[in-house]
């Protein structure tokens, strides 16, 4: 079989994340001028999506605090720099256990958990063109932590979703959340084209691998887009790797804080770095008119 890389690719940046990295950068924006700043200079930078969390400003904690989403819109409204919106809507499936003797109740440091219609409240008042779906449960790190999404809060959102007419991108971690995805388009809540992040390198999912990637795109179906990222030090090799196996780059300061050994980044350079890679495989860079087209999205906001 030929080699059949990507040669029009399309960059998301990731431009803040929730977890706790603004503990070790004082580069990660916290307030929502910051993260609007952050996502304009991603895109001035090449990259046509930039995916938004907000988190609170007096805690840096991730939040899903609507008025702070509306106001990252409206600074980015106001610059008059154009980019394709994709807010998350990842928060709100945080479920951390009491302990290993005593799993309930649940500890209320750590725990957030919603209803599909409260996890979508900003996504219906907003309406982005894309917003995520993480499609699976998941454990993360050594404790007692959860990222908790069962099969009926996805039916549920991903209905939702559909309704609001905003376009999903479906967040999959490991290999049995491709297998979601796919029940959730037979029953037709997904529509075509459908759009899927594969999330790789993050413990307890799947590694980041060669051999991971390829089982989880040689399973996906040949129409899905697809974009791929892995987190620290692997972030820039996977947007070969991601361009290798057909996809999309995703960057940005939620999945790695440096730039180089020793340097912290911000996503403007993170971005730039993924252009020259793409580039410099031969790739076109899409601009973010040309993926609206292309996955037929709806600007709304």
């Amino acid at each position: 079989m030929g080699l059949t890389p990507n040669r029009e690719v399309f960059i998301t940046c990731a431009v803040t994340g929730a977890g706790d990295t603004t503990g070790r950068s004082d580069k990660v924006p916290v307030t929502p001028r910051q993260i609007a700043d952050e996502c304009i200079a991603a895109a001035n930078a090449g990259a046509a999506i930039a995916h938004i969390h907000v988190r609170d400003p007096k805690t840096g904690k991730g939040s899903r605090d609507v008025a702070l989403y509306a106001e990252v819109v409206e600074h980015i409204k106001a610059s008059g720099v154009d980019m394709v919106l994709n807010l998350t809507a990842g928060m709100g499936g945080d479920l951390t256990l009491g302990s290993v003797e005593q799993p309930m109740p649940p500890s209320p440091n750590g725990t957030d958990m919603a209803g599909a219609t409260e996890r979508l409240e900003h996504v219906a008042k907003l309406r982005p063109e894309i917003c995520t779906l993480d499609c699976g449960t998941m454990n993360f790190g050594e404790g007692d932590y959860v990222m908790t999404n069962t099969p009926a809060m996805l039916k549920a959102m991903a209905a939702q979703i559909k309704a609001l007419g905003v376009r999903p991108e479906v967040e999959i971690f490991d290999t049995g959340h491709l297998l979601l995805a796919k029940w959730l388009y037979d029953q037709k809540l997904l529509e075509d084209p459908v759009m899927v992040q594969l999330c790789m390198g993050i413990p307890w999912g799947a590694p980041d691998d060669i051999n991971t990637l390829l089982a989880l795109t040689n399973n996906l179906p040949s129409n899905w887009t697809f974009s791929a990222f892995s987190i620290g030090r692997n972030q820039m090799p996977y947007a070969a790797m991601a361009m290798l196996a057909g996809g999309n780059i995703r960057v940005g300061l939620e999945d790695t804080i440096w730039l180089d050994k020793g340097v912290l980044a911000t996503n403007g350079p993170l971005v730039e770095r993924a252009v020259k890679v793409a580039e410099g495989m031969g790739a076109r860079i899409l601009g973010p008119n040309e993926v609206r087209e292309r996955m037929k999205l709806t600007k709304g906001w």
